[in-house]
């Protein structure tokens, strides 16, 4: 039986503008399904929305697309323009819609007297942050799932700084997205309206160019690294290697089996680089063509994995160790005065450790880029610091301010230069972590994702805010967000969060030891905390 709100939002469907094959998808739904798509409205998540394809009100769909952009526009015809109108630079993913969905929202702009710059094609999440900024936009729409399966899509929002929108800019486009909940409160123009402007790859260009400006040195041995290469079926396969010939690389040995944009990620199960079996192609091709590293872009490119051989063995380095990689090797070249890192509060304390040892003031910030985006507007306002570097543990890395969003492309840059430097003296990335360990100490973390429903995370979360006091040595640290941090008494942590755009309750565990032999007590302590705290659940 569907409740009385699902049958009038189901009969507003059926009565309204809706083309006949989604009606007839309608009809044909189980009263269970019809039920789950249309029992709310879609909200405003992590930058923006992210729900599953389908028809209905709680999924996303043109109809869904069209509403939310209707809200972005009477948001923005209630502010001044930063030019004689407002601009909204859009782009979007290799998912399947995703470039409708894009058309979509430039209709809506368009018509309400909004002008659209609208990449000729599919590009990179960064690369809106880009354009956002070098066009003096308002804001700017990414129609991106990121590693989500592939039946999921998404709407991001970044504001005319180019960082994903947070705060009071978040909750007032959230607030007009709910006022729009009618067909006929939507303007929709012809798709060759004049408002809505292409832009074509000489823009490409401009953020090759931006991104080859932060080159370290001008050697010319960048052939002496070999790089395997995949783009997980994403948007990165053309811009990458040219981004890394800017840098100097151009030995780069792609999988061919994932070099093509594909929407439905034929060759793994999930498109995420986190997870190692998303990896296992790209590894296989590391081995045996005697690569030095495997370079693995998530599916809109704003997140990088890293692999790298050592001693005749594959080693995938997790987003912490990237980060405190590319940390210490840019600290160590004497940076700008006033510099600073940035980081989560679920990321390595060894970032903190190492911004301490050069004197250089190291921030954390709720999970999240956007946060990471937000300090550095603010440092772009106040010039309080020269933002450095900005890191989370989940492979997002930014060096450089062209935009404000963890970028792939500067990341794998940064990544492959230091692996050059290193192995000219004969080392490979995994000798300079160690080194790096050895300096300050052991910093091991471990992740653990479990999913369950939104009601059964809240009851989970209360019970471990009142079980880990009992179980373990620490306290509570608070902070302004729905998580729970515990700080051991070791100078190590555990940190429980929902996720922002998916079912699913992350646990990260943090140790540290100052004393060691081998990496292996990081792995063995790690997994005994996670498993210690699950079997709380």
């Amino acid at each position: 039986m569907l409740s009385n709100d699902t049958q009038r939002r189901v009969q507003k469907w059926l009565n309204g503008p809706i083309d006949p094959v989604s009606k007839g998808s309608i009809l044909n739904l189980s009263t269970e399904a019809l039920e789950d798509a249309f029992c709310r409205s879609l909200s405003f998540g992590t930058g923006g929305l992210r729900a599953p394809m389908g028809v209905g009100t709680n999924r996303l769909n043109r109809y869904t697309v069209q509403l939310a952009t209707q809200g972005v526009a009477n948001y923005l015809l209630s502010q001044p323009p930063l030019l004689e109108r407002h601009w909204v630079f859009i782009s979007y993913d290799t998912r399947h819609h995703s470039a409708q969905f894009a058309i979509e929202a430039a209709r809506v702009l368009a018509s309400n007297g909004i002008g659209v710059y609208l990449t000729v094609e599919f590009r990179p999440t960064p690369y809106v942050s880009f354009g956002v900024r070098e066009k003096r936009c308002t804001l700017g729409v990414m129609i991106t799932a990121s590693h989500n399966p592939k039946t999921d899509n998404g709407y991001k929002i970044y504001g005319s700084d180019g960082g994903q929108v947070t705060g009071s800019l978040e909750k007032a486009l959230s607030a007009e997205m709910e006022k729009v909940i009618d067909f006929e409160q939507i303007k929709l123009s012809p798709e060759g309206e004049p408002l809505i402007q292409i832009v074509d790859r000489e823009f490409d260009e401009e953020y090759l160019d931006a991104i080859g400006a932060l080159r370290i040195g001008k050697q010319q041995v960048g052939d002496q690294l070999k790089i395997t290469y995949t783009p997980l079926h994403g948007v990165a396969f053309k811009l990458l290697p040219k981004a890394l010939l800017r840098w100097g690389f151009s030995n780069i040995n792609p999988v061919d089996h994932q070099l093509l944009p594909d929407a439905d990620f034929p060759t793994v199960t999930t498109p995420n680089p986190e997870n190692r079996q998303t990896l296992k192609m790209g590894l296989e091709q590391l081995q045996n063509t005697a690569s030095d590293l495997l370079i693995a872009t998530d599916p809109d490119a704003d997140r990088v994995a890293v692999a790298v051989m050592h001693q005749g063995q594959p080693v995938v380095l997790s987003g912490n160790q990237i980060g405190a990689i590319c940390l210490e090797y840019l600290c160590s070249l004497a940076p700008p005065p006033k510099s600073a890192a940035v980081t989560t509060i679920v990321s390595s304390d060894l970032l903190s450790a190492i911004c301490g040892q050069y004197k250089i003031e190291c921030f954390r910030v709720l999970t999240g880029f956007k946060y990471i985006g937000e300090l550095m507007y603010q440092w772009e306002k106040d010039k309080r610091h020269h933002f450095l570097f900005g890191a989370e543990e989940s492979y997002g890395f930014l060096y450089g301010t062209y935009c404000h969003d963890k970028d792939a492309l500067i990341a794998s840059c940064l990544v492959c230069h230091i692996a050059l430097e290193l192995k000219i003296v004969g080392k490979t990335l995994l000798d300079y972590l160690r080194e790096i360990y050895q300096k300050y100490g052991l910093y091991w973390e471990g992740q653990r994702v479990i999913e369950m429903k939104q009601d059964e995370i809240k009851q989970i979360m209360k019970k471990l805010e009142n079980e880990l006091p009992k179980k373990f040595e620490g306290k509570f640290i608070t902070y302004p967000a729905n998580l729970l941090y515990f700080a051991l008494e070791n100078r190590s942590k555990i940190v429980i969060r929902p996720s922002g755009t998916e079912p699913k309750l992350k646990i990260y565990v943090g140790i540290y030891e100052p004393q060691f032999t081998t990496m292996d007590v990081g792995e063995e302590r790690t997994k005994r905390i996670l498993d210690e705290v699950e079997a709380l659940f």
